[in-house]
C-alpha cells in the first residue's frame, strides 16, 4: 500500500501535470508537445530537488509519475472544452500541486537528515522549480518572477512544517496544515493582490 506521502507526491504529479497541459494546449501544442510539458511540470522541482540532494530523481524509481502525467494528459484531452469553460482551473490545479510538492520536498529531506533551513529551500525548489520549467517551455516569463506570491507561499508552508513540528504534532497533521498553508497563501494573495515589492530601477 502508498504510504500517505506517495499519496501526496501522486495527487501533486496529476495536479501539475494538468497545469503545465492545460497552457500547453492554449498555445496549441500536439498532444506529445503537451505531455513533454506537463511531465517537465510534475517531475521538474522534484529532479532538481534530488540531484542537489545527492540521490536517484524520485520518477527513475517508479514509472507511476510518467503514468500519473500520461493520464492527466488523457484527462485534459477527454474533459478539454468543459475545461476551458472552468475559470481559474489551471490557478487551482497549480496552487494544489504547488503544495503538495512543497510537502513533499520538506519532508524528503528532514529523512534524509538534513536540517530545516535546507529542508525549507528544498521544498521550495521542489513545489516551484517545475512551474519555472512549464513557462520556459511555453514561452512566458515565469511566474516565479513576476508579481504574484509563489515561491514565498512554499517558504511560508516550510516554516509552518517547522513550527508544527516543534510542536510535536502527528506527522500527517503536520503535512495536511503545511500544505493547506500554502494552497492559503496562494488563494489569498491572487484574490486580494498581495504581492512583494517592485525592485525600482532607475
Amino acid at each position: 500500500m502508498p504510504t500517505f506521502v506517495q499519496i501526496i507526491e501522486f495527487i501533486g504529479t496529476f495536479a501539475f501535470a494538468i497545469s503545465g497541459i492545460r497552457l500547453a494546449s492554449a498555445k496549441q501544442f500536439d498532444w506529445f508537445g503537451a505531455y513533454v510539458v506537463g511531465v517537465a511540470t510534475a517531475i521538474g522541482g522534484g529532479t532538481i530537488r534530488d540531484l542537489l540532494l545527492d540521490v536517484t530523481p524520485f520518477w527513475m524509481t517508479n514509472p507511476i509519475y510518467l503514468i500519473c502525467s500520461a493520464l492527466a494528459l488523457v484527462w485534459v484531452i477527454s474533459f478539454g472544452k468543459e475545461l476551458v469553460h472552468l475559470h481559474n482551473t489551471f490557478f487551482i490545479f497549480d496552487s494544489i500541486g504547488l503544495a503538495l510538492f512543497t510537502v513533499v520536498g520538506v519532508q524528503k529531506t528532514i529523512v534524509l537528515g538534513y536540517p530545516f533551513w535546507v529542508a525549507i529551500i528544498m521544498g521550495t525548489i521542489t513545489g516551484a522549480a517545475g512551474g519555472v520549467i512549464r513557462d520556459i517551455c511555453i514561452n512566458e516569463i515565469p511566474l516565479i518572477f513576476r508579481k504574484e506570491i509563489y515561491a514565498m507561499a512554499c517558504v511560508v508552508g516550510g516554516i509552518v512544517y517547522w513550527c508544527c513540528t516543534l510542536m510535536t504534532l502527528d506527522a500527517m497533521i503536520v503535512q495536511c496544515v503545511s500544505g493547506f498553508s500554502v494552497f492559503l497563501v496562494r488563494i489569498l494573495a491572487v484574490k486580494y493582490n498581495i504581492c512583494l515589492p517592485r525592485l525600482k530601477g532607475e
